[in-house]
């Protein structure tokens, strides 16, 4: 015989029914009585676990009995299906074999852990139904992304995490050095001598890898990046983290209109193919995590996304005449109670366009009226902002003029420049938080809740 996973199981049980089976897997729960018990087994493949049913004819029976909750084992027993009780099938086991024995002090308990707590172990925490949920989602909506890319013929890159451009000019990407802390080499002026150092100058981790992309659609039309990304900002949020991953498609010949089609296909995409492929993980989560969140994710895939000009968003703000604590401002960005008004306002995701220009990047097409930017924002119900992007400036002079606004160095990034210089055209790309996605299919209100190991401030254990 060879391992069966419980996955197998479930998905298969007709063709296992009466069958003789090997598992592997790990004891959830283990109720022993006199003459029988039951073992709960997870072996990692299935968000259900197995119900093993053992009794006092197996030789060690007594040790069976004495199993602890985290104990790995290997057992060996017959299917039987059970479509008169709570779960489909069950095995009879003829062998249980202790492959890991594990102390009464184990933190996972079959009992409700606080979240906070479970931040604290989480390198155990996906041994829990609630992280088996988020972390099994994560990975199914990482294979959707890929694969809405993938058959419309998008190419996949891998731009650089070690850059010297920095995408925002915000001065908010983390430094990397070899020099010696203790005996940092200074220049002629008093400051460190990044010449000495393994570049030859001053390096940073990427915040964004939108630019390196930008080069690549120059030459694919249609590209996406998706990786981990860093920044330095010292905000203790729910929604915010120092290390983070990034979806970034950029595509030539498209513009802003066309590039709000794009997110919004492949929003409804990704959230269909998780709902497709996350049945079990999505009950869990609407019935445990947020209620209602089915019900979420269903009409955000039958809605019809508005699109509304930041100037008129700040108009229907306006003349709510709600006591807000931030007032809406024409020059200004909007605030969280600003984004849950209008997404109750249209009932449904809104795109938000043509932004003041002082507020956004440098890299965004200037507008006609010379006061806005092509720049948007996507805000769903419940979530906020869940994409951001624009049609880029493809015009050099524009940009060169933009740029010195922002106080941006040329020279650093002239390589960028040339994308202009050479065969330039319209295009665009968009941003969209991997984490704030799970965080909205999840209903998970925490972004340390959503990533394996979070970095925030004050905090990179493990």
């Amino acid at each position: 015989m060879k391992r069966t996973k419980i996955k197998e199981l479930f998905l298969n049980k007709q063709n296992f029914d009466q069958k003789k089976v090997e598992i592997y897997g790990w004891v959830r729960n283990n109720r022993a009585q006199a003459q029988f018990g039951f073992l709960n087994v997870n072996d990692g493949s299935y968000f259900d676990s197995l119900q093993v049913v053992y009794n006092d004819k197996i030789n060690n029976f007594s040790d069976i009995s004495k199993f602890r909750v985290g104990v790995s084992v290997y057992i060996v027993g017959v299917v039987k299906l059970t479509p008169e009780l709570k779960q489909p099938l069950e095995l009879h086991a003829t062998k249980v074999v202790l492959l890991g024995d594990c102390p009464e002090g184990y933190p996972i308990q079959p009992k409700r852990h606080t979240r906070e707590f479970l931040r604290e172990v989480a390198h155990l925490r996906p041994r829990t139904n609630l992280f088996s949920a988020i972390f099994r989602i994560r990975s199914v909506a990482a294979y959707a992304i890929h694969t809405y890319f993938q058959e419309r013929g998008y190419v996949y890159v891998h731009t650089p995490l070690i850059t010297c451009a920095d995408c925002e000019g915000s001065d908010q990407m983390f430094k990397i050095t070899t020099l010696n802390y203790n005996k940092l080499p200074y220049d002629k002026e008093g400051k460190v001598d990044f010449t000495k150092d393994l570049f030859g100058k001053q390096a940073f981790i990427t915040g964004s890898g939108q630019l390196h992309g930008e080069t690549f659609a120059m030459a694919f039309a249609d590209i996406y990046t998706f990786g981990p990304t860093f920044r330095t900002e010292n905000s203790n949020t729910k929604t915010h983290a120092n290390e983070f991953w990034m979806i970034e498609p950029e595509m030539a010949f498209c513009d802003l209109n066309g590039l709000m089609d794009i997110e919004e296909e492949m929003l409804k995409y990704v959230v269909q193919f998780v709902m497709d492929r996350c049945l079990k993980e999505i009950d869990f989560c609407d019935q445990f995590v947020e209620k209602g969140l089915k019900n979420k994710l269903n009409k955000l895939l039958n809605s019809n996304f508005v699109r509304i000009t930041h100037h008129d968003v700040i108009d229907i703000l306006k003349k709510a005449k709600k006591n807000w604590e931030f007032e809406p401002d024409y020059n200004e960005d909007i605030a969280k109670e600003h984004e849950k008004y209008i997404t109750e306002y249209f009932n449904g995701p809104v795109f938000i366009t043509d932004w003041p220009k002082t507020i956004k990047a440098y890299y965004m097409k200037l507008n006609d009226d010379n006061k806005t930017v092509a720049a948007v924002d996507l805000v769903v119900p419940e979530a906020g902002e869940l994409m951001g992007g624009s049609q880029r400036e493809e015009n050099l002079e524009k940009l060169l003029a933009r740029m010195e606004e922002f106080h941006i160095n040329k020279q650093e990034i002239n390589w960028y420049l040339d994308t202009r210089r050479y065969g330039g055209c319209v295009h665009s790309g968009f941003g969209m938080g991997f984490e704030r996605l799970i965080m909205y299919l999840t209903g998970v209100e925490n972004i340390r809740d959503v990533i394996p190991y979070p970095r925030t401030p004050k905090n990179c254990e493990f």
